[in-house]
Parts: C-alpha cells; structure tokens; sequence
C-alpha cells in the first residue's frame, strides 16, 4: 500500500484544522458562565417546588430526537438547562428538603471535585497518580483519627482506609473478603453452606451485595427488631440465630450491623453484637452511612463503642459530611483480606513502586479497575471547613431536628414513634386524632373491606395509616417541602430528615407549619 495522496488526504478531513476541546481562555469564558449559572441556582432555589413536579417521559417530549451534527453555543445549551433539566429536579440541596438522608454540599466540596475533575486523572495504581493515592491514605488516616477509631482500623497501625463510590460498594468489597476467607479453609465448593446475618432495619443494600456475592438467598438471615429494643439488632436473637444455623450444617460468615439505621436511625449494640461474631469467627462490617459523619462530635462518639470489635467500618461523607456525591469512607483491619480478593496483576500494570510493595494501589481495594480523585474534595472540606466548624454544623442540624420534634410534639394530633438518635425525625398522626367519620367522607381508600375476622385494631392500624399517607403525599404535592415515610411495626411513618447545608431555623418553623395545615385539611374533612 502507498502512501495517501492529495486527493484521499482531503477525503478524509485530516488537514481540516480541529477545534481544541481544551482551549484554556474557552474553558475559561465557559466555566466562568457555569459557576454564574449554579451561584444563581442557589440564590433562588427556594423558588422552585423541592419535589420536581413533571410527569413521567417528560423530558423526551421537550428535546430533539437525535444529537446534533454540528456545535451548538453554550449560551444555548444553558438556557434549556434553565428551562428543560432544572423543572425535573428534585432539589436536594434545597433547605426545604427534608427527605431520605442529606446528600449536603459546601463550596469546599464543589471546588475539591472541580479540581478532581480538571485534573482527570485515573489513580487506580499508585504510579498513575502518587499524589491521589497518597492524599487518600493521609485523608482517610485523619479522618479515622476524628472518630476516635482504634488504630487497627489506621495506616498508622496495621489497617487503612479507601474511598469507595456507596455503602453498597463498602459491604460488597468486605463482604467478598469474608467470604473468600472463609472458602480457603472449607473449600469453594461449600460456598452454598455460607451464611450472613442483618436485621429487618439493615439497609437493602446489603441484600444485594449478598446476591452478587453469591450467597444463597435462602441463606441470607433477616433478624427481626421490636419497639421495645428501639429497633436494634438484638445480640441475644443473633446468638440463637447462629447456633441454629450451625446446627444444620451452615458456615456463618458475615454479620453487618448498623449505626443509624435508614428508618429511624436505630443503632446496634457494637459491642455486645461483635462479642457475639467474635465467638464463631464472623467477620463483623458496621455500616455508619448517616449517622458515622455526626461521630466526630464526642457527644455522639459513643454510639460506635465498641467497634474495635469489628472487622470493617464506613460512613458516607456524601450524605452529611458536606462532600459531593460520591464519597464512601471505608476502613478495614486486614487490608490484605481485601486485597487477596480484588487484585489482579496483568503485565501491563506491572511498575517498580508496586513490586517494592511500599505503596498502596487502589485498584486492590475495590470492585473496579479505574478509580477517581475522590480524596481532593474530601482534604479540602477537611482544610476549608476545619474539624470544629463541622461539627459545629452537624450539632445545628441535630438542635434544629429537636427544635422540630418539639414543635410537633406540641401538637396533640401526632406522635413521635421513634427514638430521635440524630437529625431525623420520625412522627405520625395518631389513632387518637382520627375521626371515625373519615372513612365515610372518603378520607381514606373506600377500597378497604371489614370482613367478619377483621378487628377495630386492625381498622384503626389501616385507618392511620391510610390518613398518614394521605397527610404525606399532600404536603409533597405542595412543593413547599419534601418528606419521605417507611413503615415499621407496621405503623406507616413520615421521616423529616435535617441535614441540607442552606436549612435555618426558620425553615423548620415553616416545615412544622406545613404538615400541620395539611394535618387540618385532611382531618377535618
């Protein structure tokens, strides 16, 4: 074959000249219109209904079918994110959002992940980035050190810490290592006989990390959780649990407990429940998500007392730490356990740092290869903010989370129905202020049948519970806030969850006032 000529040259467009995609003074006029755009956002984002309004497939409807051939002018691109993208928001950072859990940010952690991704590197080993890998150990020893972890759990003694995507990704990894650990010793052939243990409250990730992982669904034990232990995992149940399951043959293996869980942030006894693990070599994960971050505060320093008893812990930074999505702090005992399952060493990642095994590589500490600069946020909320300033901000969050059960609770209609831990706050109408006439003015589903085995218990539990959904879904509708529910010994439950970094006092007097409106429109029928 000859070389190309003229004629096939311009065939193929290689002497057009082509547009730098990473033109400094264009990144610069560009950039400086997206942050405008954002500074905007929050100067009136209390203008939009926190709970987007759009119908299903709306978005579809509103923009081309096809991509553009041809570039189109930021200015324009920008404008239909004004008019098309932000009405299909639900506002998280909104102070009004009072949902789920916060997934709270801070300029600190806008500008950590600006610079991650400006940098755009890909630090899955430690020669493909020194500084990521090494920002990361510092940040997670540091961070350990804030929560008064043992220094097992620390680079500084013999465990360390990796910034992983979610808690679902944090139970798997570990979940993994426990297993893997012990199929070494009874052989993978046994992995049928595997067996790991939660409660009802225990996050549904956990259920899917056990699916992925390969354990039998049949082997994946719910313990159940009462009222009367506040909905804590039990160490006397988990103890019989085991023993029957070892009686039938079973291996036991994993044990993941909860500090502040997603209902009602319910915590586990640490240590009773790792005293328990501990006798038949379970590998015990205390999952933090929420409420790990208020820990550094040594006021709620002993809700994770005993953890020197488990294996693995994690919080997430992203949810009240003031740290963008995603950042999942993780810290393991035995990084080696981790390691043994999820490295590979193909030729081309082969380089001296890692062959002296002085450094750590990522890579090993997590499900995927590629992995990004998520330590560059977290130092700089750490720098920005300072240890005190941030717990200083989470204890406004819990006094305002107090501030808002006592505005409810002075109210006679609604009760609280569970232990406030932290800044969630759980709370209901009571059967005691609903009116029996409700149901024949059609304030509930009129779909409900009495039948002959059905008790005045069971019409008042369904009667309740039809009012409070009722109450919830009317105050979403509103768009002047947002609250999400669970359901737990069977009551249905509306969660004000207060952690969103622009939330005042005055937006939890505001939010009280709502539900009680609402609470009048309904119950008033």
């Amino acid at each position: 074959m000859g070389s190309l000529d003229l004629e096939d040259s311009q065939k193929c467009n290689i002497n057009r000249p082509v547009e730098n995609l990473l033109d400094p003074n264009e990144f610069r006029r560009q950039g400086h219109m997206i942050v405008d755009f954002i500074a905007e956002y929050y100067k009136n984002i209390e203008k939009y209904p926190v709970l987007s309004q759009v119908e299903p497939d709306y978005l579809r409807k509103l923009l081309p079918k096809s991509a553009p051939d041809y570039p189109e002018p930021i200015e324009t691109i920008i404008q239909d994110v004004q008019d098309h993208i932000v009405p299909g928001l639900t506002h998280w950072q909104s102070p009004n959002y009072f949902a789920y859990f916060p997934s709270s940010g801070s300029i600190a952690g806008f500008l950590g992940e600006m610079l991650a991704t400006g940098f755009n590197v890909v630090g899955f080993n430690w020669v493909s980035s020194p500084a990521a890998s090494e920002l990361e150990s510092i940040v997670m020893d540091w961070l350990g050190q804030m929560l008064c972890l043992p220094d097992s759990f620390l680079f500084s003694g013999k465990g360390g810490g990796v910034l992983q995507g979610t808690t679902c990704e944090a139970i798997l990894c570990t979940l993994v290592a426990a297993r893997d650990q012990v199929l070494s010793k009874i052989g993978k052939q046994n992995i049928g006989k595997l067996v790991v243990y939660g409660s009802d409250q225990t996050h549904s990730a956990f259920q899917k990390a056990s699916q992925i992982a390969g354990i039998h669904p049949s082997n994946f034990r719910v313990i159940e959780t009462t009222t009367s232990t506040s909905f804590a995992l039990s160490p006397d149940l988990l103890r019989s649990t085991i023993c029957s399951d070892i009686e039938d043959g079973l291996v036991p293996i994993y044990l993941c407990a909860t500090v502040g869980t997603t209902s009602t942030t319910a915590v586990d006894p640490l240590g009773p429940l790792c005293d328990v693990a501990n006798v038949y070599g379970i590998w015990v994960h205390v999952d933090a998500a929420y409420a790990g971050s208020a820990c550094i505060c040594p006021e709620f320093r002993h809700f994770i007392d005993g953890v020197e008893g488990a294996n693995s812990f994690s919080f997430n930074a992203h949810k009240w730490f003031f740290t963008t999505l995603d950042c999942c702090c993780l810290w393991v005992k035995d990084p080696n356990a981790l390691i043994k399952s999820l490295s590979t060493n193909p030729e081309f990642l082969r380089n001296r740092a890692t062959d002296s095994k002085q450094v750590v590589d990522y890579k090993d500490w997590q499900i995927a290869l590629s992995r990004r600069f998520r330590a560059l946020k977290l130092w700089l909320v750490l720098r920005s903010y300072g240890v005190e300033k941030i717990r200083s901000l989470l204890r406004s969050h819990v006094n305002m989370a107090k501030f808002f059960e006592q505005l409810i609770g002075r109210d006679e209609r609604f009760e609280i129905v569970a232990p406030r831990n932290f800044a969630l706050v759980c709370f209901r109408v009571s059967p005691s202020a609903i009116s029996k006439g409700i149901i024949k003015s059609g304030g509930i589903s009129e779909n409900y049948y009495l039948g002959e085995k059905d008790s005045k218990e069971d019409e008042e539990k369904y009667c309740t519970n039809e009012i409070n959904k009722k109450l919830l879904e009317s105050i979403n509708a509103s768009g002047r806030l947002y609250m999400t529910h669970t359901v737990i010994d069977g009551m249905y439950v509306l969660r004000c969850a207060i952690g969103a970094t622009l939330t005042e006092k005055s937006h939890i007097i505001m939010a009280s006032m709502v539900v009680q409106e609402h609470a009048d429109s309904i119950l008033n029928m």
